[in-house]
């Protein structure tokens, strides 16, 4: 009875979890711009303390940076998507890698990678957008 009571009146679906416009790879770009500025200030400090703050930030940025990159592979691309880009599944997951490979690495080089790999992904990203 309670079931049927607060059962939904309306039911709606979607194919994403919002209406589109709400995903942009910028997020993931911005995240790993931090991640890479942090390696480039961390060469020329040697204060502990400010290594240890800047080895915080930076993890956390590039977690953020592969949360966003995640999201758009889980929620924006679609299966026409990966048959129109078939290489988009493991740019992804060598994004995802280069992105932890930054969060373990005090090299900018690392962090240049991972930027390399999210313009990729935003470069297919605003194809898709104008089909």
């Amino acid at each position: 009875m309670l079931s049927r009571l607060f059962a939904p009146k309306v039911r709606v679906s979607a194919h994403c979890d919002l209406p589109c416009g709400v995903y942009d790879p910028a997020q993931a770009r911005i995240e790993a711009e931090s991640v890479k500025a942090i390696q480039e200030k961390m060469a020329g400090n040697d204060d502990t303390h400010y290594l240890a703050r800047a080895t915080t930030i930076k993890e956390q940025r590039a977690e953020l940076a592969k949360h966003h990159v995640s999201v758009l592979w889980s929620d924006y691309f679609k299966p026409p998507h990966f048959e129109k880009y078939p290489e988009l599944h493991q740019l992804v997951n060598d994004t995802l890698k280069a992105l932890s490979a930054a969060k373990g690495s005090t090299d900018p080089k690392s962090g240049e990678k991972a930027l390399e790999l999210i313009a990729e992904i935003d470069r297919i990203f605003w194809e898709t957008k104008k089909a």
